[in-house]
């Protein structure tokens, strides 16, 4: 009994050294999340779309603004010379049209920031599948993310694959395909091609 007992305890000692050996010998790496979408050019080409569209809004309501502060600068100089009636009807006036313009003014900003939010989400979504394609074709058990919301407080240099996966990605985008696929095999073949071309 206590040979088959011994018997039992070396087999599961082994068992467990080599499950011990497959975890330790587990291939990892991270990609830093802000620099992949800072330096990532389909995030760059939303981002600059988005600031050109603000900037082109934000100049009609400029102009709007203009005749607003000339009007109130106006009232000032007119107000002792019409009398306090006149002063207190156009002063309701032109509050109320700041109220109308600052309302102008955040609908756009909200506007803008729901349209873009909504772009930023679908390239973090295909980016997300990228990598986990990239993991899985690579043999990676796991790919950490590191940036804003760190997951990583500390890793080596040398398991960054950062520049890999941007490098990939904007190859990717500006042969105009989506970076992300929907079988395994057409994501195979194109994270082959992609890494031939290096």
């Amino acid at each position: 009994m206590k040979k088959s007992l011994v018997l039992i305890a070396i087999a599961f000692s082994i068992i467990s050294c080599n499950k011990t050996a497959e975890v330790t010998s587990s291939k990892t790496a991270y990609v830093d999340t802000s620099k992949l979408m800072s330096e990532y050019t389909e995030a760059k080409d939303i981002e600059a779309k988005y600031k050109a569209k603000s900037e082109e809004m934000g100049k009609e309501l400029e102009a709007e603004v203009a005749r607003f502060k000339t009007e109130a600068a106006s009232f000032q100089k007119n107000a002792q010379v019409n009398g306090q009636a006149w002063a207190q009807q156009k002063g309701a006036e032109l509050q109320k049209r700041e109220q109308q313009l600052q309302y102008a003014q955040q609908s756009i900003a909200q506007q803008l920031q729901q349209e873009s939010g909504v772009e930023i989400d679908s390239v973090v979504s295909n980016v997300k599948k990228f990598i986990k394609t990239y993991g899985k074709e690579k043999g990676y058990a796991y790919i950490y993310g590191t940036g804003e919301a760190a997951t990583i407080l500390y890793a080596e240099d040398k398991y960054d694959i950062t520049k890999d996966i941007i490098k990939l990605l904007n190859d990717k985008y500006k042969s105009g395909s989506k970076p992300a696929t929907d079988t395994k095999a057409d994501a195979k073949k194109e994270i082959e091609a992609l890494e031939k071309k290096k």
